[in-house]
């Protein structure tokens, strides 16, 4: 059995999270995390040497290094929701050097934040903590706001500021994504060749995903094959929401999909759909991590820990959480890192 701390804090939740079993896609279908991740599969890949010790680097650092897991802290909420909006819950996350101590004293294998933020401490932290840079951005403050991602800056400038990887947002499904797709492919091309790992955060967004009041951006059927795509351009890690409904290509009735995928490959529990989120990065061959989602207070331990289960159940890497962790005092920031931690350290907590 899991700890009893985690137990209590999956609350209600506990038993159906922690003893279900999959039996719409087989954990041994998938590549499972583990040690020996990076030499099990990218030795094997086109990724260059100096790719591969990047990646041994994210994998290598922090509370959860060798486990083949990871957490890392993500802070580019700044200019994607503001920084009025992210900061003033707590203003000391203003200064940029205190993203990169909470990431650090929080355990994390990483710290995936802007250009402007990583320049600022980069000769202080870059040697200390494996830095992400994130490369683009949507900015969020014209009007009318829509979903689109521009680059920020040069991969070439992420690796000069000994950045370990770039990391960048497509919004799949949105008018602008024909563009992001290539720019961001073009990106990921040239950071392998610096020998930097690629993380791709893969959002489906377009307003025309709404229907009768219900949001199918998240749906598993769409999201998995925006992971699907994201692979596709040689993404190392992918980040992804977890998924909360299924059905989005039939109730939108676009695109092609197929009956056993909702008969047969998922089901509605949330293990299940992370299962099939993990099928869509090659079986598990790309690492998939998720999102710990915006904060709600005094929820938000409960809520990030339900998504760790989930997320390791269903055969994922780890989370990778950043609203619930900076926007509360350091102290409790690092308490919730090192709680999501420890239920990727949990042995008894396995691959359902």
């Amino acid at each position: 059995m899991a700890n009893k701390k985690i137990e209590e804090l999956l609350g209600a939740n506990a038993d159906s999270l922690l003893n279900h079993q999959c039996k719409t896609i087989s954990k041994e279908s998938i590549q499972q995390p583990g040690s020996d991740f990076v030499d099990r599969i990218f030795t094997y890949t086109n990724r260059n040497p100096q790719v591969l010790r990047s990646l041994e680097q994210l994998y290598g650092t922090g509370r959860l290094a060798n486990t083949g897991y990871m957490s890392i802290l993500p802070v580019d909420q700044g200019i994607e929701h503001s920084a009025g909006a992210s900061f003033a819950p707590n203003p000391i996350y203003f200064d940029s050097e205190n993203i990169v101590k909470l990431a650090i004293e929080g355990g994390c294998n990483a710290v995936a934040s802007t250009f402007g933020v990583l320049a600022s401490v980069s000769r202080k932290y870059a040697h200390k903590i494996p830095f992400v840079v994130k490369i683009n951005h949507n900015e969020f403050l014209s009007y009318p706001n829509k979903f689109d991602q521009i680059m920020f800056g040069s991969v070439e400038e992420a690796w000069n500021m000994g950045a370990v990887a770039v990391g960048a947002t497509i919004y799949f499904g949105s008018a602008e994504s024909a563009r992001q797709i290539v720019e961001v492919a073009q990106a990921f091309e040239r950071a392998h060749q610096l020998g930097m790992a690629t993380i791709l955060w893969c959002y489906t967004r377009n307003n025309a995903f709404k229907k009768d009041g219900i949001d199918y951006s998240t749906a598993v059927d769409l999201s998995s094959q925006a992971n699907h795509l994201g692979v596709t351009i040689q993404a190392d890690i992918i980040k992804q929401k977890l998924s909360d409904k299924n059905g989005g290509y039939t109730a939108l009735n676009y695109g092609k999909t197929h009956p056993k995928v909702y008969s047969e490959l998922t089901t509605d529990h949330p293990i299940d759909l992370a299962r099939y989120q993990v099928a869509n990065c090659y079986m598990g061959r790309i690492g998939l991590i998720n999102s710990g989602g915006e904060s709600k207070g005094a929820s938000d331990l409960a809520e990030a820990v339900t998504t760790a289960v989930i997320n390791k159940r269903g055969g994922g890497q780890g989370l990778i959480s950043g609203r619930k962790a900076f926007q509360k005092p350091m102290k409790d920031g690092v308490q919730l890192l090192n709680t999501i931690q420890d239920v990727y350290l949990d042995k008894t907590i396995t691959i359902a």
